[in-house]
């Protein structure tokens, strides 16, 4: 329970389920930076540079992910990595076909 001097002052104390300065703490938030990076990207329209910012972001949760034993994120992120590299792929296609 908050105690009320807490709340008298506007301030309540929080704490994180997850453990601080650990590998999976810095891959995680280095990962969700990637992704902003990767959002922005796309909403500016900035192609193809965009997918390969974002299944970076996308492998690094995918690695968090499978340190925490994590099912729905490892299936959510392994989806994202898959749709990505279709992507890719496609784009990469997409370049071969115009110099042949």
């Amino acid at each position: 329970m908050v105690s009320e001097k807490l709340i008298k002052d506007g301030k309540v104390a929080t704490t994180t389920s997850t453990p601080l300065h650990t590998k999976d703490w810095y891959l995680k938030w280095v990962a969700s930076i990637i992704l902003l990076v990767g959002m922005i990207l796309t909403a500016q329209n900035i192609y193809p540079i965009n997918l390969f910012v974002n299944i970076t972001g996308l492998i690094g949760w995918l690695f968090v992910s499978i340190m925490w034993n994590d099912r729905a994120l490892i299936i959510i992120n392994a989806v994202g990595v898959s749709i990505y590299a279709n992507g890719i792929v496609a784009y990469i296609m997409k370049g071969v076909e115009h110099v042949s």
